[in-house]
């Protein structure tokens, strides 16, 4: 007797993980889209990708005000 076969979904890629945090960061996101996020999403590349734009958006901010007040 065969056994019913599941559909395996695919894991998703880091430049996916990037798009999904992106997303995060704007706080735009469809309950869909998010819930089909969580069901393929590596939980190592969100942390990654989240600690590099947090790290990114400071400097950008930080260079920002350099710029603004040395003008």
């Amino acid at each position: 007797m065969m056994e019913p076969q599941v559909p395996v979904k695919a894991k998703a890629s880091f430049l996916h993980s990037v798009k999904l945090v992106a997303w995060s960061f704007l706080g735009i996101r469809s309950n869909k889209g998010y819930r089909d996020d969580l069901a393929k999403v590596n939980p190592m590349h969100v942390v990654v990708v989240g600690i590099v734009g947090a790290l990114l958006l400071v400097v950008i901010l930080i260079s920002l005000a350099k710029w603004v007040v040395a003008s």
